[in-house]
């Protein structure tokens, strides 16, 4: 097997996402939109293919124009969609994006329900997690009842097999019946996955602490092996019951951020995916060379993929973060 052919698995929310055609202006007031495909777990598993990774997605979409737009947006990027599910209960989800003049962005969800809220454990077929070595999943689904039992049913069989698997707090707040039950679930799957990865803004959200070395702290006493916090364009910071390295991000010209978080954790999975199995996670997380070296090829994906509208119409290749790395622009 090549070093890019074990899988990643990721499963969770697709939807299209709404990018408006300026930045600037109010949802209200915004003249044209772009339809991009989207759903964070999703951009995870285009990042990897972009980059010539082999991924596979689990979800559900309705069949509808959206769903198909959205399947053969990811098929064409390569990933492996034959676990994505249609049905007739629920529409696919929308996602209205709005974007200030800096690129960051807020979002109005139309999901009452949507379809991937839907998804079961009954959906999941048995080979699903056949090959894989890395399970990626985000909160955004756990907000649900069925999709949160689908993730649960996969992350079980996952732990059991003895695979990688990643969490992306990625927080909406209004896609929860309350804040309380927001923390509350998010803490509970950063138990489960060897690997979290958190804004700062978010680190501080679910555990009140003062800095982001005192909250990686309070995470890692949750059980991960590797606690990543994201700081936008000045890098990343990674933390581990040991050893803390801050990474520099990179100088770009800012357009839209929508997906660059994704980007950041599918370029990091894609650079773990070649190196590492479960029994190894240890030895490589104290590598201080490994370490940091794909930290910077995930910040070089994360800043490739801001200088373009949308997530996955964004996303780099191989030879453009390569381009990145070698021109040397960290920050």
């Amino acid at each position: 097997m090549n070093e890019h052919d074990a899988i990643v698995l990721s499963l969770g929310e697709l939807l299209v996402d709404f990018i408006p055609t300026e930045n600037g202006a109010s949802l209200s007031e915004v003249p044209t939109f772009h339809r991009r495909a989207g759903g964070a777990p999703a951009n995870v598993a285009a990042a990897i293919a972009r980059l010539g990774g082999a991924a596979r997605f689990v979800s559900k979409v309705g069949r509808d124009a959206f769903g198909d737009f959205l399947i053969r947006t990811l098929h064409d990027e390569g990933v492996d969609c034959t676990h994505i599910v249609r049905t007739d209960e629920a529409l696919t989800g929308l996602a209205f994006v709005h974007l200030r003049d800096d690129g960051e962005r807020d979002f109005l969800f139309y999901r009452n329900p949507a379809a991937d809220m839907l998804l079961r454990p009954s959906d999941v077929r048995d080979d699903v997690l056949d090959d894989v070595r890395i399970v990626h999943f985000g909160s955004v689904s756990l907000a649900a009842q069925e999709s949160r039992a689908a993730i649960e049913h996969v992350l079980r069989i996952a732990r059991l097999r003895g695979l990688i698997v990643s969490f992306d707090t990625n927080i909406r707040l209004s896609l929860w019946s309350n804040p309380d039950e927001a923390v509350q679930s998010t803490r509970d799957a950063c138990r489960v996955a060897h690997i979290v990865k958190a804004s700062d803004e978010e680190v501080a959200y679910l555990t009140g602490a003062s800095s982001c070395a005192e909250g990686a702290a309070q995470l890692l006493a949750l059980g991960p092996t590797l606690v990543i916090v994201t700081h936008g364009a000045d890098g990343c910071t990674m933390y581990t019951g040991d050893h803390c390295w801050h990474v520099p991000g990179f100088r770009v010209h800012v357009v839209d951020t929508t997906g660059a978080g994704d980007a950041f954790v599918g370029g990091f999975l894609y650079a773990l995916a070649g190196q590492i199995d479960i029994h190894a996670l240890q030895d490589f997380v104290a590598d201080a060379h490994a370490m940091r070296g794909a930290a910077r090829f995930a910040n070089a994906v994360a800043a490739r993929t801001t200088t373009e509208r949308g997530a996955i119409h964004a996303l780099p290749t191989l030879q453009s973060v390569e381009a990145l790395l070698a021109s040397g622009g960290a920050q």
